[in-house]
């Protein structure tokens, strides 16, 4: 009598939500090359300073630039708690750029006073920090583009020969 074959292993939240849909759309025509830029898009608009802006601005820039939505708004999703942490980040460099004194404002308060107050009291309290927050969005941009791009590219890249090379 032959032994059953074990079951297979259960696959990573990672290989399931990233790898997986990445091998997908690489077998489905879509170039490494393109899934490349638009995980680095797709960062970069997904950890924009202001909440609620980054479903959005991935929307559009996505399809100004034909790039694929399904990567780019898992990337949003996967990258929120990132972009919550960032908003501090970007104020704090904002307040070096501009020569703004430190402020005092946490990411708890800017959370509370999202939820609970007026838009307008919103924007009292923390629209110079967000001047602040976005000019250092823009001016580290380039950056940010370089830090994912450069690294993945090489990645997709053997991932795609490899795909290839199985079917």
């Amino acid at each position: 009598m032959e032994p059953l074959p074990s079951p297979p292993a259960a696959r990573s939240f990672w290989r399931r939500r990233i790898l997986d849909p990445i091998v997908a759309l690489l077998t489905q025509g879509v170039t490494a090359e393109k899934i490349t830029r638009t995980l680095a898009v797709g960062t970069l608009c997904s950890l924009f300073p202001f909440f609620g802006a980054t479903s959005l601005l991935n929307l559009g820039v996505g399809l100004a630039l034909r790039m694929n939505q399904p990567i780019l708004q898992t990337l949003n999703q996967l990258l929120g708690p990132l972009q919550v942490v960032m908003i501090l980040v970007y104020i704090r460099i904002g307040e070096w750029v501009w020569g703004a004194g430190a402020s005092r404002v946490t990411v708890q308060e800017i959370l509370r006073v999202f939820r609970e107050e007026s838009f307008m009291e919103f924007l009292n309290r923390f629209g110079l920090a967000g001047w602040h927050a976005f000019t250092a969005w823009v001016i580290t941009a380039p950056l940010l583009l370089a830090l994912v791009y450069v690294p993945s590219r090489p990645l997709i890249h053997r991932l795609s020969r490899r795909i290839r090379k199985e079917t």
